[in-house]
Order: structure tokens, then C-alpha cells, then sequence
């Protein structure tokens, strides 16, 4: 697409590195070519078009693309070791895909290492762990996950942990338990971001109360705008900016589309009837292929994307937002945003309703960088 408006858009991405908070491509190349790092990481040639994917080298330079959170994801079912096992080895298949391009991608730990990536041209490659359950309750497992350069985890997955509720799941122990105040605390310490997409109200109230940094909503949009437990209520919104965090909007379908989570919650129902579980992604995917509402699914588009980021403006400001495509993590996206190549296309479609460019930069990628920086600082100042 070529627009005065989209033109704009890819210049100001060449000056402002846009920072995807969400991209599950680490996962999705798994189980394409199994569990084995190294022979994943060779399989995969991220320089051609991986059809059936969103996400590739080329199309990462299409969208402009200058910094990207790598998901290290594990799905619910793998528990205990077996968590801990696939998370790292999601994060050693990180780490080789960027030393197998050097060219094109570079490790960064730091806000400071992912401007300088970006400034050379390349992606700046981070890593965020999804789902508390990857530490199997070991806070000596989430300091080394923190070690090997994670520098996110999402407190739960659709399931919850033992020390903190989901969005997707029935209540545990009603938000956080003791337990969990001490991982957002070990998190602190750290300088490793507290991620509350995913995560119950409870749990996402719970933490804002007693972090010390900033948090981030990695891939999450408005409920307000999408009534979808995934989505975040206003009154939680309302607490961003005295924390300083930042709501990174998702483009899932039907976290953005209100007629897309109707449609979900019917299926969610379906499912619920023949005793299966909607927040197995797995399980869903099984039962939608023979689901006989499977035909009537609407269509998302990018018009309501930007309804998410309009809402979010009004509510929190234009300094407390971000994007977190979530590209690869689920089979479709919407129109206008179908890869990782769609980048400009948004932002010019945000340049044509009046926001300034100073707006996109921030969105694109300042206000997450400038959450990172001060996790870093409170992580410093904790010793």
C-alpha cells in the first residue's frame, strides 16, 4: 500500500524503532520442526516467505519492524520440569535464530542495547516468557530465565498458576497469593517487566499494587471497546499512568472485533456442552474444524484496531500505549494486518485521523523503551 499517510508512517518507522511487545514465531517454527533447538533453528530459513506464517526476515523489514519481544511460550499442559524444560529450550531457540542472522537480527537485553541494535540496522531481538507456569514455582528458575535475557513474563497463561489467577480460568486464589507478590517482587529486582495480559482483574489490581516498576500488558486490548475477559477494564487502564506502564493493543480477531468475541463466546458455549476446554488453544483448534458456527465467523480489519488505540488514548493518553501484534499466535488476523509487514498501513491509518507524528513515535516504541529503562533503574537501585 502506498499513501501519502503510509508513506509517512514508514519514514518515521526507519527514525523511531517500533517495538512489537508479542510475536509467538519461536513457537510456531516448533512445531513445525520439533522440540531440538539447534535442528529447529536450522530447519528454519527466516530469509524466504514461511507460508502458513506471519512472520519472516523480509516481511519483519516490510513492516518496519526495529525491535521485537520474541514469546517464549509453552502451552498450560506442560507442567512442573516439563514447563521449565520447552521454556528453555524456547530460549535457546531464540538465541540461535539471531546468531544464525546477524545481519538481520541482534540480542538485546537492555533499552539502551535495543536502540543500538536498531541504529545498526538490524531488529532488535528481546525475549519475553508467557505464563508464570514456566517457572514451576522457583524463583531460582526466573533468575535464570532473567540470566539468559528474558526480560518479560506474563504472571499466568489461559490457566492459572498456583500464585496467580487467569483471565480464562475460574478463581484460584483470588488475584496473587503470597507467593505471587514475591515473584513481582523477585521481578522488581530484577528489572524484568511484570506482563498482567492474560492475567484475571484480580491478579492485574493485585500487582499494580505492590510492583515497584512499571508494568506492561505485552498483547492485550480495551474491554471497554471488546467485552472479552482478555481485555483490559477501564478502571485498571485509569491506574496506568501512576504506575508509568504501558498497554501494548494485540490485533488478536476477537479480542478486537466486538462481533468476533460474540461469535467466540458461542463456541466457548459449544464447547463448554461437550465438556472441553475453550482455553486449551489446542483443544479449541480441534473443535473449531468440525464446529458447524465455524462458517459464520466474522472479520476483523484494522479499523478495529484503531478503535482500541482511540479508546486507549482517552482513557490512559497517548504516553501509556503500545503495540503487541501477537502475530503467529493465533491462525488469523485482521484485514489490513494479516503479517508482520502491516505496520505502516496502522500508523498511517492513525496519521490520517490526526494523530501527530510525536503520537506514533511514542506508541511505536518510546513508551515501552522508556518502561524498560525504568525497570532497569528500579532494578538498580534494589542492588
Amino acid at each position: 500500500m502506498h499513501t501519502p499517510s503510509v508513506d509517512r508512517a514508514r519514514q518515521l518507522l526507519s527514525r523511531t524503532p517500533l517495538v512489537d511487545g508479542h510475536n509467538d514465531l519461536p513457537w510456531a517454527l516448533r512445531d513445525r520442526h520439533g522440540s531440538v533447538p539447534a535442528v529447529t533453528a536450522a530447519r528454519s530459513d527466516l530469509h524466504s516467505h514461511l507460508d502458513g506464517l506471519h512472520t519472516d526476515l523480509g516481511r519483519l523489514r516490510a513492516g518496519g519492524v526495529g525491535a521485537q519481544f520474541w514469546s517464549v511460550y509453552v502451552p498450560c499442559q506442560l507442567e512442573g520440569h516439563e514447563a521449565v524444560t520447552a521454556t528453555f529450550e524456547q530460549v535457546e531457540l531464540v538465541h540461535r535464530l539471531v546468531a544464525a542472522y546477524p545481519a538481520d537480527l541482534g540480542l538485546a537485553t537492555t533499552a539502551d542495547q535495543a536502540e543500538s541494535v536498531f541504529a545498526s540496522g538490524r531488529v532488535a531481538s528481546l525475549i519475553g516468557a508467557e505464563g508464570g507456569h514456566s517457572i514451576a514455582g522457583s524463583l531460582g528458575a526466573l533468575d535464570a530465565l532473567h540470566r539468559l535475557g528474558v526480560r518479560y513474563m506474563t504472571l499466568t497463561h489461559n490457566d492459572n498458576t498456583p500464585w496467580a489467577d487467569s483471565a480464562t480460568d475460574q478463581p484460584g486464589v483470588g488475584g496473587l497469593s503470597d507467593f505471587g507478590r514475591e515473584v513481582v517482587a523477585e521481578m522488581n529486582r530484577l528489572g524484568m517487566l511484570v506482563d498482567l495480559s492474560h492475567v484475571a482483574d484480580t491478579t492485574m489490581r493485585d500487582a499494580l499494587a505492590v510492583t515497584t516498576a512499571p508494568v506492561i500488558f505485552s498483547h492485550s486490548s480495551c474491554r471497554a471497546v471488546t467485552e472479552h475477559p482478555r481485555n483490559v477494564p477501564d478502571d485498571v487502564l485509569e491506574r496506568l499512568p501512576g504506575n508509568g506502564g504501558v498497554l501494548m493493543v494485540t490485533f488478536v480477531p476477537r479480542f478486537v472485533s466486538p462481533a468476533i468475541a460474540a461469535w467466540d463466546a458461542r463456541m466457548a458455549e459449544a464447547m463448554a456442552a461437550t465438556g472441553r476446554k475453550h482455553s486449551d488453544l489446542a483443544e479449541r483448534e480441534r473443535f473449531y474444524e468440525t464446529w458447524d458456527g465455524r462458517h459464520e465467523q466474522p472479520v476483523a480489519t484494522l479499523e478495529d484496531v484503531v478503535a482500541h488505540l482511540e479508546h486507549a488514548r482517552e482513557v490512559v493518553g497517548v504516553e501509556h500505549i503500545g503495540i503487541g501484534g501477537d502475530y503467529d499466535g493465533c491462525p488469523e488476523m485482521p484485514t489490513g494486518l494479516t503479517d508482520v509487514g502491516g505496520y505502516p498501513a496502522l500508523f498511517g491509518a492513525l496519521l490520517d485521523r490526526g494523530w501527530s507524528e510525536d503520537d506514533c513515535a511514542n506508541v511505536a516504541g518510546r513508551n515501552v523503551l522508556r518502561v524498560l529503562r525504568c525497570a532497569e533503574e528500579v532494578a538498580d537501585t534494589a542492588g
